[in-house]
């Protein structure tokens, strides 16, 4: 199992949301490093500090050099970052909504994951592309898409998703050190919920999942805002006596082979579940590999949930039903715990 589950937490502990965990993350990082920029639309104070104040406060700490608003140019932003990166700064590059990374693709996919496949590895592109998405505010199909399973088919870039104020603090911190491009993805709600989170959380590495139950019947495997989900169903399963473990994936590629195939061998079922399309999700790719390392062992085929095959809708009730809902979680744990 990972060296990472279940984490003690440190004695001073402090309530902060995931906004401020960035924000706390990102004057950290500047502080140690002045090659740490940050570049994007409205990041600077006096266009408010980002689109819901992620980057409030940096440009007035740190100046204008170091935390530039641009215009509205995606692809140039990115490539703007690269450019930095291969120059020796530690760029954070902000793509407001995930949607809008479809503008910057080839800056993203064919140079900077790229860049040092193709030099020989003699070009590192240390970067992070930071950007937001997630349904359930009414956005639309424009501005709510997880389009992870792009970037985690694309080598040479690691897609980072984080749950807690934790995740976000410590993830930030190895990203911004790491010396391969990093794309984190904020969803929706992981912003705005207060949780408890150690005063001194330090880096968290990529790459490593966090077991956040331990359970005998059954493994259920998300990321992101869709962990608040589960652990509501979670709640319903244990009062029905269903032993749940439960993982917290956090860096979805790479993904944590070592201990979700650890805990689906332990419990002899899986249930990976997540926000975007079920078809062709990182579900699938989760799916297949446990079929295949753990042929034999499982009592109980992997089951899968995310989104139907449509966009976004905006009218709430259609949105409520494209999101994976806690009864669904329910329902799908029962069937395969009955397997036996």
């Amino acid at each position: 199992m990972s060296t990472d589950t279940l984490e003690k937490p440190t004695t001073e502990m402090v309530k902060m949301n995931g906004m401020q965990a960035i924000n706390a993350a990102l004057v950290e990082a500047m502080e140690a490093d002045p090659k740490v920029i940050l570049l994007g639309e409205d990041v600077a104070d006096r266009e408010g500090g980002g689109v819901i104040g992620v980057t409030r406060g940096l440009s007035t700490k740190f100046g204008d050099l170091r935390v530039r608003s641009t215009p509205i140019a995606e692809q140039a932003i990115v490539g703007a970052a690269i450019g930095a990166a291969m120059a020796g700064y530690k760029p954070i590059a902000e793509i407001m909504l995930m949607n809008f990374t479809t503008v910057a693709m080839d800056m993203i996919v064919n140079h900077a994951a790229k860049l040092r496949f193709m030099s020989g590895g003699q070009s590192q592109v240390p970067m992070v592309i930071r950007t937001l998405t997630g349904a359930g505010n009414q956005t639309a199909g424009q501005h709510a898409d997880f389009y992870e399973a792009w970037f985690c088919h694309t080598a040479g870039i690691k897609v980072v998703i984080p749950w807690t104020p934790a995740d976000f603090k410590g993830l930030y911190l190895s990203a911004i050190q790491d010396p391969d491009p990093v794309m984190i993805i904020e969803s929706g709600k992981t912003l705005f919920v207060p949780m408890d989170t150690p005063a001194n959380q330090g880096p968290i590495p990529i790459g490593k999942a966090q077991v956040v139950t331990e359970g005998t019947d059954l493994t259920i495997v998300s990321y992101g805002q869709m962990m608040f989900t589960v652990m509501q169903a979670v709640e319903e399963l244990t009062k029905a006596g269903v032993s749940v473990e439960v993982i917290n994936l956090r860096t979805i590629s790479p993904w944590d082979k070592e201990t979700v195939l650890a805990s689906a061998e332990k419990t002899g079922r899986l249930l990976v579940v997540h926000e975007a399309g079920r078809n062709f999700g990182p579900g699938a790719e989760i799916a297949a590999t446990a079929q295949e390392a753990l042929f034999g062992k499982l009592k109980a085929p992997v089951g899968r949930l995310g989104a139907p095959y449509c966009s976004v809708p905006f009218a709430k009730k259609l949105e409520d039903a494209f999101l994976v809902q806690p009864p669904e979680i329910v329902a799908e744990a029962q069937k395969l715990v009955a397997f036996g």
